[in-house]
């Protein structure tokens, strides 16, 4: 395999959880973590019998080449696992693509939650600390993490905002198609201990609210604000369209998906809301207030 090295222009220490990684942004705007760091997370050592560390064809790291995980393998996922080189301040690297931790994670515990239980002994604790890295951070925030620990964010181009729209927001209206699944807006009545009626859309305005603090407002800064001005409310205070009608199919949609599958995972894991708000506050690590609840004036909610 041809060696590329690239340079690292920020690197720092990323703490999730319990574990600490090594992030570098390179100078090609690749954000990376250190294989070191990345598969002690895990559990792992990396390395198969024999020393390899990857497979034959270097296209996938060893760990990941049992064939009880192939089935739950996506091709997004072999491309990001290819070793990335580079090099900060005299010493050489060799990192993986921010993207795949999520992803693996995602391999494990798919695994360990098939009907077929086929994870074996040793790949059972890698599930479980895969769990808790899912509680440590977004999926689909893995991105902003490392940009905030390595401080990139301060020298992004001044333009980053209008790409980020670009990506996110489409240029047309799009055909509308059940985005937020049934079990999402459940898991809140549940939690909330509400009587929850699957046949209407019906619901507390102030669960309108919440979908917005939970996942709209997790999709890049300024995504949230646009939508709203390509889709503003009309004199009875309703909008016209579904948000995500104006997210973009391969980028803003998948974001949105992604981001309602962790959430609804930490809903279901919780006892209560207060139990949820803790889970999600360690996930998403920001300053926000805890949304006081409305009056229950019932609704129909903008985001079916």
């Amino acid at each position: 395999m041809k060696k590329k090295v690239l340079k690292a222009l920020y690197f720092n220490d990323l703490k999730i959880g319990n574990s600490t990684f090594k992030a570098a942004v390179l100078e090609d705007k690749t954000r990376v973590l250190t294989r070191a760091t990345f598969i002690k997370a895990i559990g792992r050592t990396g390395k198969a019998k024999g020393g390899r560390t990857y497979d034959d064809e270097f296209k996938m790291p060893v760990f990941l080449t049992a064939n009880n995980l192939k089935p739950f393998i996506p091709n997004e996922l072999i491309e990001n696992s290819a070793p990335v080189f580079f090099k900060y301040k005299g010493s050489e690297y060799i990192g993986y693509k921010a993207e795949l931790l999520p992803q693996v994670c995602g391999v494990f515990i798919d695994a360990d939650e098939d009907e077929g239980k086929i994870l074996t002994k040793t790949q059972k604790p890698i599930a479980q600390k895969c769990r808790l890295l899912l509680r440590g951070f977004a999926t689909v925030g893995i991105i902003a993490l490392i940009d905030e620990a390595t401080g990139y964010q301060y020298d992004r181009d001044r333009d980053e905002l209008n790409k980020i729209l670009e990506a996110y927001i489409s240029k047309e209206l799009m055909p509308w198609t059940r985005r937020f699944p049934p079990e999402f807006y459940q898991e809140i009545f549940r939690l909330h201990e509400w009587e929850y009626n699957p046949m209407t859309v019906k619901r507390p305005s102030y669960v309108g609210k919440l979908t917005n603090s939970l996942i709209y407002e997790k999709l890049p800064p300024g995504v949230l604000e646009e939508l709203k001005n390509k889709n503003p409310k009309n004199e009875k205070g309703r909008r016209r369209h579904k948000l995500f009608q104006f997210l973009t199919d391969n980028i803003g949609n998948p974001h949105l998906e992604k981001q309602l599958a962790v959430v609804t995972t930490l809903m279901k894991v919780a006892s209560n809301w207060r139990n949820f708000q803790g889970l999600f506050n360690r996930a998403f690590p920001t300053k926000q207030a805890t949304p006081e609840q409305s009056k229950l004036e019932f609704m129909e909610d903008e985001n079916d």
